[in-house]
């Protein structure tokens, strides 16, 4: 017990005499005074922020942005980066250059070093964030937009910007993409169109075909002009190389090239270059969205687009069009990201309960014969007999029976599924309605993806791990029975939404806003500070 006693007396006198040397150092010099009032206001002004703090924590407390030498090049890199915000798209005002420069051109004291210190580490936090996964949370924007986004940590953030190049982590940040780089570009050139009044007078008039002349002839003549499509020399009449101009923007602009400027046709050529800069500052922010390894195969779905497409290293090695979801709600394909595990040949098709009890169910309570081409099944698969069966007892929550259509030429999913299991039921499938892929807008189904060449979408996977990726196919085919056959490397699959983007020769393409979805997402960033900009120059 003595020794015990002894020892906490001397462990007490440790603590003390520890004390009355900080005290003494804190008053005989200044300079140590000041680093502790430094790191205790950074301590108290990071206490807030769990991850901030947990970095000062870890540092030690030592300022990485008010100090000098190289804190002063991170300033000014930071400064910097936060000046192109606008060129991001992203919103300027929510990191406020100017307020931050004047808090550290005032901080005197180091307490108030301290707090702008932490500031500063904020601001930078929040800017890197919205840079590299943009700055809007997708789900609340549209509950149809279910992206993963693949947000950092927070606290990491700021250990490797210590550990680089201030300029070159910042220039890191932003999708090191084709596309985000092609998008970038098109914002500063519509920019200086915006700053020079645009493409003009719109044309006042719905339909305009070849061979026409007159005032509205002109001015879909000088808006052509304006856009690109046409030389300056251009006559004034709707002759061939109108034609040839109006066909080019069809194809540029997801329309049919029938070189007639149609309802369709014209009210496109006359949006204005405000509503084009929307589009392409949603797609930047869309692209952040998605800034992560997509794989060097991955089938890519533009839903605005209505096309399906297989990239092989960045490349698109085969193109389908598709039909997506209507544009009821309840009926609107998501957009989501998974990985395509297998596929069916001659599916069975499992009818999804929401069209069993708000589609069928209405049918076979006016005649328990109706859809007759689709098996009524019990809880065990059995098929039952309709007959038997009093249809008008049942409500939507007390069917209790599923629908299941056998494999067959006239089968709602074709001849062939491709499948990556999902939480929302969607995947790829042929379809017996060939004629809807001939139309221009293909917004028909309850959701999943139907492409138009689902067998040479079949072959093109097939031929990573066969060298008869046809015969494979065929042998299958031919059993008329359910056949699932596994891909041996999975595929990742990303369902986007791009009303604005970059073609293979870098050109930027726009597509009509099929769902909407896109003015919600321009709707939300002008709420969080984003705004169209006119550049000079």
């Amino acid at each position: 017990m003595r020794s015990l006693a002894l020892r906490s007396r001397l462990g007490l006198g440790v603590l003390v005499g520890a004390i009355f040397v900080l005290t003494y150092l804190a008053i005989a010099t200044p300079a140590y005074a000041q680093g502790t009032a430094f790191k205790q206001s950074v301590a108290e002004a990071s206490a807030r922020d769990k991850d901030i703090a947990a970095f000062y924590q870890a540092n030690g407390y030592d300022s990485i942005w008010t100090g000098n030498g190289r804190d002063r090049n991170r300033r000014a890199a930071l400064i910097q980066a936060l000046k192109s915000a606008d060129d991001h798209g992203l919103p300027a005002s929510r990191y406020d250059v100017a307020a931050l420069q004047a808090k550290m051109k005032d901080a005197r004291t180091p307490r108030e070093l301290g707090q702008v210190e932490v500031e500063i580490s904020r601001v930078f936090l929040q800017f890197a964030r919205d840079l590299q996964t943009g700055a809007l949370i997708p789900s609340r924007v549209d509950k149809a937009i279910v992206r993963n986004v693949p947000y950092r940590d927070r606290t990491s953030y700021l250990v490797n910007f210590v550990k680089s190049s201030p300029k070159g982590f910042f220039r890191a940040l932003a999708p090191n993409t084709p596309e985000y780089t092609g998008l970038m570009k098109e914002k500063l050139r519509l920019e200086r169109l915006l700053a020079r009044g645009g493409w003009g007078p719109t044309v006042p008039t719905n339909t305009l075909k070849p061979d026409a002349s007159g005032a509205s002839v002109v001015a879909l003549r000088d808006r052509l002009v304006r856009m690109g499509f046409m030389k300056r020399n251009a006559g004034p009449s709707y002759d061939g190389k109108m034609t040839a101009a109006v066909q080019e923007f069809q194809r540029v602009h997801g329309l049919a090239q029938d070189g007639v400027a149609g309802p369709g046709t014209i009210a496109e050529i006359n949006t204005s270059v405000e509503k084009r800069l929307q589009s392409v500052i949603v797609a930047m922010e869309r692209e952040r969205w998605l800034n992560q390894n997509r794989g060097r195969r991955h089938v890519e779905v533009n839903l605005t687009d209505f096309s399906a497409k297989i990239i092989d290293n960045g490349k698109v090695t085969f193109e389908t069009r598709s039909v997506i979801g209507h544009r009821e709600e309840d009926r609107q394909s998501p957009e989501f990201s998974d990985v395509m595990e297998f596929m069916v040949i001659n599916p069975s098709w499992y009818v999804p309960r929401s069209i069993v009890t708000k589609e069928y169910l209405p049918e076979l309570q006016k005649d328990p014969n109706a859809v007759n081409h689709i098996e009524i099944t019990d809880r065990e698969g059995r098929q039952i007999d309709r007959a038997a069966v009093d249809f008008t007892q049942f409500t939507a929550s007390s069917f209790p029976f599923a629908m299941r259509q056998p494999p067959s030429r006239g089968n709602a999913l074709g001849l062939v599924k491709f499948m990556f299991p999902n939480p929302h039921n969607i995947y790829l499938h042929d379809t017996p309605s060939k004629s809807l892929f001939a139309r221009e807008t293909r917004a028909y189904s309850h959701g999943c993806i139907r492409l138009a060449d689902p067998f040479d979408f079949a072959y093109a996977l097939l031929a990573k791990q066969t060298n008869d990726p046809q015969g494979l196919f065929q042998a299958k085919l031919a059993t008329g029975t359910e056949q699932q056959v596994n891909l041996k490397e999975p595929v990742p699959v990303h369902i986007i939404y791009r009303t604005a983007f970059v073609d293979a020769k870098g050109r930027v393409e726009f597509r009509r806003d099929i769902y909407g979805r896109d003015g919600k997402v321009w709707k939300a960033l002008s709420k969080a500070g984003v705004a169209l900009r006119a550049v000079q120059g």
